[in-house]
C-alpha cells in the first residue's frame, strides 16, 4: 500500500500491518467509541489484550483491553482480514 510511515519498534511487541483498513473503531459498553483513520500497524498484547496502533499520521495509540467491540472497513479491493 502507500505507507509513508515506517514502523520504528524498539519494544518487545510484535506488530502486523493493517494498511488495508480505511479505519477501525473500538467500542465500549458505555456507548463511547474511538475511531482511528488509516491505521498502519497493530500489536496485540498477549497478556492483557491491549492494542497498540500506529496510524498514517505517525500517531501511536494504546487501546486498553476493556473495549467491547472492534470493527473496521477494508479499502476497496483489499482483503477484509489480514491476521
Amino acid at each position: 500500500m502507500d505507507n509513508k510511515i515506517i514502523l520504528n519498534n524498539k519494544g518487545s511487541y510484535t506488530f502486523f500491518e493493517v494498511d488495508t483498513e480505511e479505519y477501525r473503531v473500538y467500542s465500549w459498553l458505555d456507548g463511547s467509541y474511538l475511531r482511528i483513520d488509516k491505521p498502519l500497524y497493530v500489536s496485540v498484547n498477549p497478556k492483557n489484550g491491549g492494542h497498540r496502533v500506529l496510524d498514517s499520521e505517525g500517531i501511536s495509540h494504546y487501546i486498553p483491553a476493556t473495549w467491547k467491540h472492534l470493527s473496521w472497513k477494508a479499502k476497496d479491493g483489499a482483503p477484509h482480514f489480514v491476521k
